[in-house]
């Protein structure tokens, strides 16, 4: 039996949806800024609260529909892609990472990994 004092690990509770205080707080920081052109029509906040939809329900990016058509899911998609290659992600990430571990709330005690992606030479080991 589970003692009540104990805490529960909810892992299958990745987020859909990220409130604007949260997102000006811990996220905002690490995305970067277009500084040529023009400036997008909604927030960026709205932006990755549409990119995190997508990436949660594995849909197409074609098939994201947006409220009023406010956005087209192609622009979504190349915010998705820039944060994504100038290392907006990564900065997003290891700052997450370094908040749990400051606030005593990372548990290294049980880690996974995936080598899926991890590229190795045919005859070579990783």
């Amino acid at each position: 039996m589970a003692d009540p004092n104990e805490k529960q690990l909810n892992y299958n509770c990745l987020p859909k949806q990220v409130k604007l205080k949260d997102f000006n707080r811990y996220i905002k920081p690490f995305l970067s800024v277009r500084h040529k052109g023009p400036k997008p029509k909604i927030s960026s906040y709205k932006i990755f609260n549409y990119i995190l939809y997508v990436l949660h329900t594995g849909m197409q990016w074609n098939q994201l529909r947006t409220r009023r058509n406010e956005i087209h899911w192609s622009n979504v998609y190349k915010w998705h892609n820039r944060w994504s290659k100038d290392g907006s992600y990564e900065k997003l990430f290891e700052a997450s990472v370094l908040h749990l571990l400051d606030s005593d709330q990372l548990d290294t005690s049980c880690l996974h990994g995936d080598g899926s992606n991890t590229v190795v030479k045919k005859g070579e080991t990783a």
